[in-house]
């Protein structure tokens, strides 16, 4: 009987006595039967069927699908989402996306595992948030962007910021907070900040900040601080700028008051290079300094000594003032009785005086008082 090659079938003879014995021959199953018949079937073909079978029960992967309302750049990694009444960050983020921007949105609060994309770890290294009215950042927010380096959440309004907002942030290098710092959220900042250890670039400009932030980051290379309200600058700040030699620090367009309290850091600026924009730091305060650069003020301008002894000065010619005061009084006291006396005998004096020319008087006024006299 001959061999037959049959596709996606089975051929089979069967018989009243049969048992079967396989063997593999060219990639082909053949069965025999106990007279020798044969059921010949498809290695390769098999395998095409469980192929299909599997696209066909397993779910549609949708990996490459843009999101909506959003332009998608995959030759450069990029998705770009503006201008929308969406209140979440959108659930179908490719999974090749390295930059992502959404800007102009409604988000008002980033949810934890706001960016958990189906499950999946995005591979994401740049992700921009600005002008999208964020007021609260929840904690583990950016969750599984373990490899994010940029993120920007300028021109926000952050009035509260988790203490682990930023946690799952390892390789994390630039942070962006530029005008988005209200007050409420000025004091919990620092506990955020405080579990990104490998930080180099910190920018905070315009955000109304009164003085440095405590930051437990000595990995950090850039600290921009420009346009804000700091007025002056501890010692204690200026001895954790000592100790971090490799930061830079940006404060101009800061309203300094410069007076004694700004000594240590007017010495700092003089002897240091980690504020690259020194001479563009003026003062604001008092009126007679206004305008002039901190790093061109004489030392006499800052010295809390020279200020010390001036007040001290001061007080102390009050208290000879004073003393002297108190003898002069003392001394009219216990002259009292001849001082009365010797004011009795100058109106006594005073008094005949006046009689005097009283009496004159009355003869000049009489014309005949004035012949009797002749």
């Amino acid at each position: 009987m001959p061999r037959r090659t049959v596709v996606g079938h089975l051929l089979c003879k069967t018989h009243r006595k049969s048992y079967f014995e396989t063997k593999m021959t060219e990639n082909m199953w053949i069965f025999h039967s106990a007279d020798n018949s044969k059921c010949v079937f498809s290695i390769w073909w098999c395998l095409n069927f469980a192929a299909v079978a599997c696209l066909l029960f397993s779910p549609v992967r949708t990996d490459d699908a843009c999101p909506s309302s959003c332009i998608c750049a995959r030759d450069y990694g990029t998705v770009t989402c503006r201008d929308g009444e969406d209140t979440e960050v959108p659930g179908n983020i490719p999974e090749w996306t390295s930059t992502l921007i959404l800007k102009g949105r409604n988000i008002s609060t980033l949810q934890r595992g706001a960016f958990i994309n189906n499950g999946t770890e995005l591979e994401m290294t740049a992700l921009s948030l600005s002008y999208n009215g964020i007021k609260t950042i929840e904690p583990y927010a950016f969750l599984g962007l373990h490899r994010l380096h940029v993120l920007d959440l300028s021109h926000n309004q952050l009035e509260s910021i988790s203490a682990r907002a930023f946690h799952g942030l390892p390789e994390l290098r630039s942070l962006y907070l530029n005008q988005s710092i209200l007050p409420p959220a000025t004091e919990q900042l620092s506990h955020a900040l405080s579990t990104l250890r490998n930080l180099h670039r910190l920018e905070l400009a315009g955000n109304m900040l009164k003085a440095i932030p405590l930051l437990d980051m000595y990995n950090l290379h850039a600290l921009v601080l420009i346009n804000n309200s700091i007025e002056s600058i501890e010692g204690r700040d200026v001895t954790i700028l000592y100790q971090k030699r490799r930061i830079r620090i940006y404060l101009s367009l800061n309203p300094f008051r410069c007076n004694c309290e700004l000594e240590a850091f007017y010495y700092w600026l003089k002897n240091s290079s980690q504020c690259p924009d020194a001479g563009r730091l003026l003062c604001s305060e008092p009126e007679a300094k206004r305008g002039v650069p901190v790093e061109k003020l004489r030392e006499e301008d800052v010295d809390c000594m020279n200020e010390n002894l001036e007040a001290v000065s001061y007080v102390f010619l009050g208290i000879v003032l004073a003393l002297i005061g108190v003898v002069f009084l003392m001394v009219l006291y216990l002259n009292r009785r001849g001082i009365k006396r010797w004011l009795n005998n100058i109106r006594e004096a005073c008094r005949d005086q006046m009689e005097v020319y009283h009496y004159r008087y009355e003869q000049d006024s009489d014309p005949r008082l004035a012949n009797v006299a002749v």
